[in-house]
């Protein structure tokens, strides 16, 4: 099963797919690391978007999308428009995707029992990539 872990950041959504078989873990290969939404976005840049997530889960045949939650509001909220992006992602038309958001509550006890089998930086991803791996790995591991 290959899920595919989102971090919302502004207008980009990061991008990691991971992939668990027979218990072993494996990055599949793919190019695209990050989607972005243009900042003065119109309509059609929303659909755009839509339809690029989408193409690429159906792609690398991904079942699965974990996005890690950002708070409505207070000190950590996400912005509106990274809210338009996770709309546009859950609404995905005719999809077969069971998007699940990913509350840090339950990302920080989900690593705390099950703590990641190597460290980040010898996965060979982004820096900035982190978080969605991480998103990933939780929502294999919350299965």
């Amino acid at each position: 099963m290959i899920i595919c872990g989102v971090e919302l950041t502004g207008s980009d959504a990061v991008l990691c797919l991971l992939k668990l078989d027979r218990g072993q873990f494996s990055l599949p290969e793919c190019k695209v690391r990050k989607l972005s939404l243009a900042k003065n976005h119109t309509r059609e840049d929303l659909k755009q978007f839509q339809a690029a997530f989408s193409e690429l889960m159906v792609e690398h045949g991904v079942s699965s999308v974990a996005i890690k939650e950002r708070m409505p509001k207070g000190k950590f909220a996400g912005g509106a428009i990274s809210f338009k992006l996770e709309a546009a992602i859950q609404l995905i038309p005719g999809a077969e995707l069971d998007v699940r958001l990913l509350p840090p509550a339950l990302i920080k006890s989900t690593l705390a029992a099950n703590p990641l089998p190597i460290p980040f930086a010898e996965t060979g991803l982004k820096a900035f990539q982190e978080t969605a791996f991480t998103a990933a790995y939780v929502a294999h591991m919350a299965k």
